[in-house]
């Protein structure tokens, strides 16, 4: 199911399909201080352009600070983020959205008074060339957008399944389907990451393996992700690599199968999960 993980000269490991081309992220000596705690320190990360890699951690470990980071809610205290090969320093979070980042959030953020299908195409307004003059007055340009939008947004929503839900509130989607409208949304930026923050928190059973077919379905699609997760099974099914984050720094990286038998992150992580 996985490929081959090899090494780079930077010492990274990678997939290795992707050998060759430009990692789509590499995080090198990442940290970020408040008020002198360290709340991550030396995290190094680097992920193929085809990549789905997972970051774990107890609660507290700092993952979601590394999300806020590379999204730039956050500027980093040291440390460079390259995001296709441009450095992201100073960037605003609008700015890295435009680079190609785009995120889910551990609390649901969809416009609940919205169409299913408008909170897809409003996402894709920033990516859109018409001017004021063309939306007013209908120009062909304007007309041709409109068209291109619709097409790309009934692909991403048919891709979640969500299609025939198109017309209904974002607020009336049971909660497994509003996590997944999330997604489509972030898909519709046309972005070169992925970032999922905890995207089955919450979930039953069966919304959680639904989930897990859409992330198989981005898999096949060549999408890279980057996820946070407390669910184990779902990490382990799905990631070619983890990183495990405690008290802000990484204490072990590898395959699924390397990850479930290291035993400082058994000690750290792993056993705690199981007890949850």
């Amino acid at each position: 199911m996985f490929g081959k993980l090899v090494p780079v000269p930077s010492g990274a490991v990678i997939p290795e399909r992707d050998i060759g081309k430009r990692p789509i992220l590499n995080c090198i000596n990442l940290g970020v201080t408040f008020g002198g705690l360290k709340a991550v320190d030396d995290f190094n990360l680097m992920i193929g352009r085809t990549e789905i890699a997972g970051l774990i951690g107890p609660n507290g470990a700092g993952k979601t600070t590394v999300f806020n980071l590379l999204t730039k809610v956050y500027q980093p205290t040291h440390g460079t983020i390259l995001l296709d090969g441009q450095d992201t320093h100073n960037m605003t979070t609008a700015q890295v959205n435009r680079a190609g980042i785009a995120r889910t959030f551990q609390n649901i953020r969809l416009f609940a008074k919205m169409s299913v299908l408008d909170n897809v195409l409003v996402a894709m307004h920033s990516k859109t060339k018409s001017s004021l003059f063309d939306a007013i007055f209908h120009t062909p340009r304007a007309r041709r957008e409109d068209k291109q939008c619709l097409a790309r947004a009934e692909e991403l929503l048919r891709l979640v399944d969500l299609w025939e839900e198109r017309y209904e509130y974002a607020s009336s989607l049971p909660y497994g389907k509003q996590r997944r409208l999330e997604i489509a949304r972030a898909l519709a930026l046309d972005l070169s990451l992925l970032l999922l923050d905890e995207p089955a928190a919450g979930m039953n059973e069966q919304e959680t393996q639904e989930l897990l077919e859409i992330v198989r379905k981005l898999k096949q699609m060549n999408t890279t992700i980057l996820l946070i997760e407390h669910d184990m099974k779902f990490v382990m099914n799905i990631c070619e690599r983890i990183y495990v984050l405690d008290y802000g720094r990484v204490i072990a990286d590898g395959t699924p199968k390397e990850i479930s038998s290291n035993q400082a992150v058994i000690d750290a992580y792993l056993g705690l999960a199981e007890d949850e």
